[in-house]
């Protein structure tokens, strides 16, 4: 049997975390997935041995007796074990406990299937298995983020209703439990992963929770002082120039930006840089008015 390399597969290191195996699995998943790749054999051969690596890497117990096995793995056939649990491999052999119970033989079927299960003549019956979880994604807009929205996902025999909660970020992940594939032999369906992307806007750029963005300042006010309205994502607000005021300045905005995911009440900052504009069409009053200041200045 052909040795499989899993952490090749989901190109991660044989040290790699619970969270690194995760990432992974997740970004090769939504790459290779058949809805995205419909009829290319080679990314659904692709798309089920990420889905075999994982199932056997994000679980630890599996993860264990896999690393063990390392690279005498094509050596072991689920047939030709005595009772006494041990099994001769032309010189050399491999002896497994009996009191490893479940563990053991879940990870041979998982990858032998279940005949795997048939140790000495004892046919042990397959063990139950989480479903295959589905990928999908979907876009919003910045505004959609700010207030919060809905989403409805439209599966093979139901639609769901996918509920956005205001702050919620560009890549962020969320689980619909059990809205996957079947599970096996009873065992519990797998999960729907829906990757949320949220669009660039024209005028704000998201940091975080923070939102920057510009805004024209005449070169009289900015000059003298005054008001200044800028428009933010929910509302109007009026800023204080100071006298003086020179391009690109940033103001602060507290707590006019995003609102914080896991509590909307609060938000991040808002950060308004202003930018000096010049008129341009200037009557000659005007210019009679700016060559006086400008000599007297």
């Amino acid at each position: 049997m052909e040795y499989k390399d899993y952490y090749k597969i989901l190109g991660v290191d044989k040290k790699a975390s619970q969270d690194d195996i995760k990432k992974a699995f997740r970004k090769l998943a939504v790459k290779y997935h058949p809805d995205k790749n419909p009829g290319d054999k080679k990314a659904e051969e692709k798309f089920k041995k990420i889905n075999e690596a994982n199932d056997v890497l994000s679980d630890p117990a599996k993860r264990t007796k896999y690393d063990s096995l390392g690279e005498n793995w094509q050596q072991h056939q689920y047939g030709g074990f005595n009772h006494g649990g041990r099994r001769n491999t032309g010189g050399s052999s491999y002896s497994y406990s009996s009191s490893d119970e479940g563990g053991f033989s879940d990870f041979f079927e998982s990858i032998f299937g279940s005949s795997a299960a048939n140790f000495g003549g004892s046919r042990r019956t397959s063990s139950q298995r989480k479903g295959e979880d589905y990928q999908a994604e979907t876009t919003i807009s910045l505004e959609e983020a700010f207030q919060g929205t809905t989403r409805q996902v439209n599966l093979t025999n139901q639609k769901l209703n996918l509920k956005l909660r205001p702050g919620i970020a560009d890549g962020q992940i969320l689980r619909m439990k059990e809205k996957g594939g079947q599970g096996f032999n009873g065992g519990p369906n797998g999960d729907l992963l829906i990757t949320v992307h949220v669009s660039p806007h024209h005028k704000f750029t998201r940091k975080g929770d923070d939102l920057y963005f510009d805004a024209p300042l005449g070169a009289m006010t900015a000059i003298l002082g005054g008001k200044l309205t800028v428009q933010l994502l929910d509302k109007s607000l009026s800023i204080n120039i100071p006298a003086g005021t020179d391009s690109d300045k940033t103001f602060r905005l507290k707590e006019m930006g995003m609102p914080e995911y896991s509590n909307p009440k609060q938000r991040g900052d808002a950060y308004v840089r202003v930018v000096i504009t010049v008129p341009k069409n200037l009557s000659e009053r005007d210019r009679e008015l700016l060559s006086q200041l400008s000599v007297t200045g």
